[in-house]
């Protein structure tokens, strides 16, 4: 029987892409007015949005990671765009830049940072069914202000995110606390999610069902990872999970 829901956030209840990709034109726009029509905003705002993404090459982690571990998230972001700048031939700027750009792109991904169409009411509807848990990877930094930005603990009964635990996703531990927190067995949850690497593989790992929200990604056989279930998109959950629970 089935009891619990354990749901990702980012892609899976709510477009983050869409919010993301608002703000990086924002961002983008803003520098491109500053330093004139040759500057590559937009080639800037992707490059930062990789950074704090953690899309880095070894140099870049040999840097960030001690900024993450001794100070903080926002000085490891503020940082990014420094050295973002001066790549780009920009060292002499203003201090407060950096801290502008880093606000502004916060509030506009916010204001655009909303559940998929549907998903409130899914959420509602399962709510009746089952105890819904979502685990997000991610800092407090940037999880903890989109949770509060859709009212998320309004939808669901737990929150977990990753940088608040001592393992990630896809790490047993945060699974296990997921299921603890439901009050039920590995073999009476379903998981969704839309990373093979953190979402399925922690799945499997706890032995709980997965499903896999593709989002035109390919199957990687390489990960040697296959989703229990897969959906194109986060409109067809509601479907699938109601299909699930009726067998």
């Amino acid at each position: 029987m089935l009891k619990a829901l354990l749901l990702d956030l980012d892609e899976t209840l709510c477009d983050t892409r869409s919010a993301n990709e608002a703000a990086k034109r924002l961002m983008g726009l803003a520098l491109t007015q500053k330093y004139g029509a040759g500057f590559d905003g937009r080639g800037f705002a992707d490059a930062y949005v990789a950074g704090i993404y953690r899309q880095w090459n070894d140099s870049q982690r040999a840097r960030y990671l001690p900024i993450i571990e001794q100070q903080s998230e926002g000085a490891f972001r503020l940082q990014l765009i420094c050295d973002l700048l001066a790549e780009r031939g920009i060292a002499d700027m203003d201090p407060g830049l950096a801290q502008a750009l880093q606000d502004d792109f916060d509030s506009n991904r916010l204001k655009a940072f909303d559940f998929y169409p549907g998903i409130k009411e899914f959420l509602a509807e399962s709510r009746k069914f089952f105890t819904l848990v979502v685990i997000t990877n991610g800092p407090e930094f940037s999880q903890i202000p989109k949770i509060e930005a859709v009212n998320l603990s309004e939808h669901v009964d737990y929150i977990i995110i990753g940088g608040q635990e001592p393992e990630q996703k896809p790490a047993r531990s945060i699974f296990d606390k997921a299921l603890k927190l439901a009050k039920c067995e590995a073999h009476e949850a379903i998981h969704v999610g839309d990373s093979l690497a953190a979402d399925i593989a922690g799945a499997h790992s706890s032995g709980i069902t997965s499903v896999w929200i593709q989002h035109q990604q390919p199957l990687d056989a390489e990960l040697g990872i296959n989703p229990h279930h897969t959906v194109l998109h986060p409109s067809e959950i509601p479907a699938l999970i109601r299909l699930l629970h009726n067998r």
